[in-house]
């Protein structure tokens, strides 16, 4: 960095400043260290002082004698300062204990609200949030996010998972559709391992998909149930809970498919289902032998 661009930052920054001894670089520089000893109290401190000391540089305007070039590149270093604080919080936020995870990230929401270090600290501020006994609180903080962040495949899958729990059927399928469009064209975050991203990326869409699937199929839109629940049986392979439920409706919605349509091979289809869910221990099992049953006996008497 050009010596003369620190001496602008240290020059012009204001004598009343909080961040000892009133400068950007020294706060900057303080905040640096700080992150490097995970200071917590003090990354969160210096972190808000050297923003707003960024901020008051970027919005100055240059001295007569500073030439055009020479105090862009001071704004444009003000600005890599304030991006810094942002990565500072959000660095020592997901590697502390569920307290100070919620601290930092909320201390980042309101420094910035649409930091791009949010979309990866949502991930973990979810899991804090209920560690700290404040599951309470996230719905509103995640309906709120999304504002900034349409595509976060974390706040979605809350608030549909959160909807479809407390029967709120139209809200529970809007989240999952989105988080369906979603997860097809969200690139992978550039701090994330490839394999890693497609494993949370086939889980999203699988309960995506599934949640769709089932409340497709308590709306007797059975079209859209099946295609959302054959989309998700791939990738919730291994969950006992979520297959056997898939199966079931699938069942239930090609049988109803194949009896509008009077195609004896979808109602069969639906029998082939049916028996899957029943082979299935749980709560499906034995309603899912009984409907294969009545399935067999009506395509026996189909064409």
């Amino acid at each position: 960095m050009h010596l003369w661009v620190v001496g602008v930052a240290l020059l012009f920054a204001p004598a009343a400043s909080t961040a000892a001894p009133g400068n950007l670089e020294t706060s900057y520089q303080a905040l640096k260290e700080a992150v490097a000893n995970k200071d917590v109290a003090q990354v969160k401190k210096l972190a808000a002082e050297t923003c707003a000391l960024a901020r008051e540089a970027e919005e100055s305007k240059a001295p007569e004698f500073v030439e055009k070039d020479d105090w862009e590149k001071h704004v444009a270093y003000a600005r890599d300062v304030e991006n810094y604080t942002e990565y500072a919080l959000y660095a020592i936020a997901i590697q502390g204990p569920a307290a100070t995870t919620v601290d930092l990230v909320a201390a980042l929401e309101a420094q910035n609200p649409k930091s791009k270090y949010l979309d990866r600290a949502y991930s973990y501020y979810l899991v804090a949030l209920s560690q700290t006994g404040a599951k309470a609180k996230i719905p509103a903080m995640a309906e709120k996010a999304l504002a900034n962040f349409p595509t976060q495949e974390d706040l979605l899958l809350f608030l549909a998972d959160n909807a479809m729990e407390h029967k709120q059927s139209d809200r529970a399928l809007g989240y999952a559709d989105r988080l369906v469009a979603a997860m097809g064209s969200r690139p992978k975050p550039e701090d994330m391992p490839a394999a890693a991203w497609e494993r949370k990326r086939g889980a999203a869409l699988g309960r995506g998909h599934w949640i769709a699937g089932i409340i497709h199929c308590e709306k007797a839109q059975y079209v859209a149930a099946d295609q959302d629940l054959r989309a998700s049986l791939p990738l919730i392979k291994g969950n006992d809970a979520m297959t056997g439920a898939a199966l079931f409706n699938l069942g239930l919605a090609n049988y109803q498919v194949g009896k509008m349509t009077m195609r004896k091979s979808q109602v069969l289809e639906a029998v082939r289902f049916s028996e899957q869910a029943a082979a299935i221990p749980g709560p499906y099992a034995q309603q899912a032998w009984h409907n294969a049953q009545v399935m067999k006996t009506e395509a026996a008497n189909m064409r």
